[in-house]
């Protein structure tokens, strides 16, 4: 066994040198002269080593007592090497000194938000700060039990937010897989919750899917009293099948070409429905090819902004988009046809429709190529980099859902002179 005495007097030598205590403990002298302690063990059938400490920071005494606690972790079958680890990462982010749900919660919170958008990472604290924290936040994180976590989920269902509940017992589930990495509990007591509460049913928008339906209902929406800027929208919206958020935010300068035979629509990434590491990628962005009656709506939503930032501006506030809720609104209105179809429902009409008549006239392919000009986003690699693929394909369906559509409407200059509210 060592002494103090032989540990100070240990001295550098051209090898690195091994003075062995008992139990595996070794103070190991570099030939620089540098003294640390090192323990070798066995677990799981291996031979493993672990760094105690600096010599003379670390004491002979102060060794031994580490080396006993980690003999006593290994008869309980821990690896005193891996709760090392686990405690150094406690320490990394403060979690020693704070062992409550919501301290962890926030630094669950801290380590994820830089890879979410802002309004996402604000909505997921603002879902814990209002949902888990006034009643479990202040616990001690290995104390709660899954039955809490689930008597708020079930209060959060009772209101209809079925889906806000299952995405908090995501939340919830995630902020434990952290506790369980750094050693904090030994499981995750929200992990089967979900089988306790109520499947989400599949989100349907209502939508029109029969093509004589779908044309009588913009016709007569567009005979109602409305803002220009807005039945011009809802036909630019109806033509291209995009997302709402598009058109409503969508600018002059990202159509192109609207004098030549390939018009198109260039939607930057940052408007897609993208995660935040692609949203900021060039390769994400989106192209639709414009049929003659959509760069028609184009010509006249632009010369009726008159050069603001927005191809439908809001009437109030020349430098913001028209309102979120303005094509809503009027569609609910829309005589007959209340609560029938929504502005996202465009994208369900189109798809069934052009489908459909994919599947009439035998042309299977189409089927990729509608999922592509929706925007869909399939699997695989060479998907995220093929965002405009067939082009070709998708200007004709474009152009052939255009003429269906609008067969007979007048043009949209006379979208100016309607009535309006």
């Amino acid at each position: 066994m060592l002494t103090d005495q032989a540990c100070r007097n240990a001295r550098a030598a051209d090898k690195p040198q091994k003075l062995f205590d008992g139990g595996g403990l070794f103070l190991l002298v570099t030939a620089k002269g540098f003294k640390s302690w090192r323990l070798k063990y066995r677990f799981g059938g291996k031979e493993k080593l672990l760094t105690i400490g600096a010599y003379p920071e670390t004491s002979l005494r102060a060794a031994r007592d580490r080396r006993d606690e980690a003999r006593r972790l290994l008869r309980e079958g821990t690896d005193p090497g891996e709760q090392r680890k686990a405690v150094m990462a406690r320490r990394r982010w403060g979690i020693d000194e704070a062992r409550t749900f919501e301290a962890i919660a926030r630094l669950w919170h801290g380590q994820h938000c830089p890879g979410w958008k802002p309004k996402h990472a604000q909505d997921v604290i603002s879902s814990l700060e209002n949902e888990i924290f006034p009643t479990l936040g202040r616990r001690d994180i290995g104390e709660i039990r899954g039955s809490e976590i689930l008597q708020l989920l079930l209060a959060i269902q009772q209101r209809g937010a079925i889906e806000t509940a299952h995405r908090i017992r995501a939340r919830v589930s995630s902020i434990y897989g952290m506790a369980i990495a750094v050693d904090l509990v030994a499981a995750d007591p929200a992990a089967k919750l979900s089988q306790a509460l109520r499947p989400i049913g599949k989100r349907m928008f209502p939508a029109l899917l029969k093509l004589d339906e779908a044309q009588v209902f913009l016709r007569t929406m567009e005979e109602q009293p409305a803002d220009p800027t807005t039945k011009l929208a809802s036909r630019l919206l109806a033509l291209t099948a995009a997302r709402p958020g598009m058109i409503r935010f969508s600018e002059l300068r990202e159509f192109e070409g609207l004098d030549t035979a390939d018009p198109i629509w260039r939607v930057p990434a940052d408007k897609m429905k993208l995660l935040l590491d692609e949203a900021s990628q060039e390769a994400f962005e989106f192209t639709i090819p414009l049929s003659r009656q959509a760069v028609d709506v184009v010509r006249v939503a632009a010369a009726y902004a008159a050069g603001r930032t927005y191809l439908f501006p809001s009437a109030r506030h020349p430098r913001r988009p028209f309102s979120e809720n303005a094509l809503s609104t009027n569609y609910r209105r829309v005589p007959g046809f209340g609560g029938r179809h929504v502005p996202h429902g465009w994208r369900a009409s189109f798809s069934t429709i052009m489908n459909q008549r994919a599947l009439d006239q035998d042309r299977p392919g189409d089927r990729a190529v509608i999922d592509l000009m929706l925007a869909h986003k399939p699997a695989g690699v060479e998907s995220r980099y093929n965002r405009a693929a067939y082009m070709g394909r998708r200007r004709q369906i474009a152009q052939e859902w255009a003429d269906l559509l609008v067969q007979g409407f007048a043009p949209p200059e006379t979208l100016l002179d309607g009535p309006r509210r």
